[in-house]
């Protein structure tokens, strides 16, 4: 097998190593390159200018602490062999791979009932087709069908390098230093007992910083009252569109891959025979086709087309309770006789919904801590901890969104 090597210079790690011809394979592949034009941060950047990265440089991290991960549990006696650390590698470059524009943001709008990771399978197995079976073991790990399950758990799990890398990515390019997580010292901190992996009792703390900065990071940057409001507003374009391509009004998209999407969608829809045509579509037709429909005839559509445009934002108010009806009422009277529009109309302009995180739930795989003594406890059971059951509940943040100033 030839030689390879090749570094990528990462802002936040410095260089990241590319020492394996089928990671190459993947990297180069249109497939993956189509990662650098979807936001990893969706509007984030509405909020903080600084949030424009990408998820091919999310991917990357990933993939580059994956490797750093690999290798410490290797020096610490843990079995992983050649191949097992080339799939776990191939897995986590290709965990986002089924990401659609705007990511979160729209996953069920454009696409009925099709999570991202159920078309990032899809497109790993395309992949490995055309591969010959390289990436046989990397989807093993994916789909946590592989026997040695901590490789699974550091590519999707509660301590994982995906998580690591976002983090610590997403805090950079923000500026937000809550997001900071110490990732070197929980790396080096990570083992393996019984197959499962843990952490030793030394990273407590780190664990524990790492959770408290996925909260602050959720409620300070991810579920900012701005980025939800123009993330609906995006969500309510889409709808609309729809809306008029089935009354048999036009609302035709820039591109021809998007324009299928909003003509061809629902839960009988394969995206199995669709797939080249999924790999087309990114950011770009959204946003230009966007452009293209602030001059689109049907008012509401243009308007909101134009307000998102424009940052002319819809106003949010976050509160603890649902909004009281009597003011959702008021703001939709409001709307209704300042556009002239119906009142299943106004639903675009004025609607409630609701935020949630939860900062730990021991329900869902643990985080467990292994102590000197061999004893093992998860890390909302350690003596004083300061993660502990009461975290594990959800936080709701109800909100209202409403026209502000015209």
């Amino acid at each position: 097998m030839p030689t390879v090597r090749k570094i990528i210079n990462d802002p936040v790690y410095g260089f990241i190593t590319i020492d394996h011809p089928l990671i190459l394979d993947i990297i180069s592949h249109p497939v993956y390159q189509r990662l650098r034009n979807i936001h990893q941060m969706a509007f984030a950047h509405l909020v903080y200018p600084g949030a424009v990265h990408s998820r091919l440089h999310h991917s990357l991290g990933a993939y580059h602490l994956m490797g750093m991960a690999l290798g410490e549990l290797k020096s610490k006696g843990i079995d992983i062999t050649a191949g097992e650390e080339l799939g776990a590698k191939a897995a986590i470059l290709l965990h986002d791979v089924g990401h659609g524009p705007f990511s979160h943001a729209l996953e069920n709008e454009l696409i009925e009932d099709m999570h991202h990771e159920t078309l990032s399978l899809l497109l790993m197995q395309e992949l490995n087709r055309e591969l010959g079976g390289a990436l046989d073991t990397a989807i093993a790990i994916f789909t946590n069908q592989h026997p040695k399950k901590f490789l699974y758990q550091l590519v999707s799990g509660q301590l994982d390098v995906d998580r690591m890398d976002y983090l610590n990515r997403d805090s950079f390019f923000t500026g937000v230093a809550e997001g900071v997580i110490g990732y070197d010292r929980i790396i080096k901190m990570l083992t393996v007992k019984d197959g499962q992996l843990m952490v030793e009792e030394k990273a407590i703390y780190s664990i524990e910083k790492f959770l408290v900065s996925r909260r602050l990071m959720y409620w300070q940057v991810y579920l900012h009252k701005t980025v939800v409001s123009a993330e609906q507003m995006l969500v309510r374009i889409i709808r609309r569109a729809k809306e008029l391509i089935a009354r048999g009004e036009p609302a035709r998209a820039v591109s021809d891959e998007l324009d299928f999407f909003l003509r061809k969608t629902g839960p009988g829809l394969s995206m199995a025979s669709h797939l080249a045509t999924f790999c087309r579509l990114d950011d770009h037709d959204v946003m230009a086709t966007i452009k293209q429909w602030c001059n689109h005839p049907d008012k509401i559509l243009a308007l909101l087309c134009r307000f998102l445009v424009e940052r002319k934002l819809l106003k949010v108010k976050l509160q603890a309770v649902p909004a009281a009806p009597a003011f959702v009422d008021e703001k939709k009277r409001e709307v209704i006789q300042k556009l002239g529009i119906t009142e299943k109309e106004v639903e675009y302009f004025v609607f409630t919904g609701e935020a949630s995180n939860t900062t730990y739930n021991p329900g869902d795989e643990r985080i467990n801590i292994l102590f000197k003594d061999g004893s093992i406890k998860d890390i909302s059971q350690v003596d004083n901890a300061l993660i502990q059951h009461n975290l594990s509940d959800t936080v709701k943040k109800h909100y209202i969104c409403y026209p502000g100033s015209w």
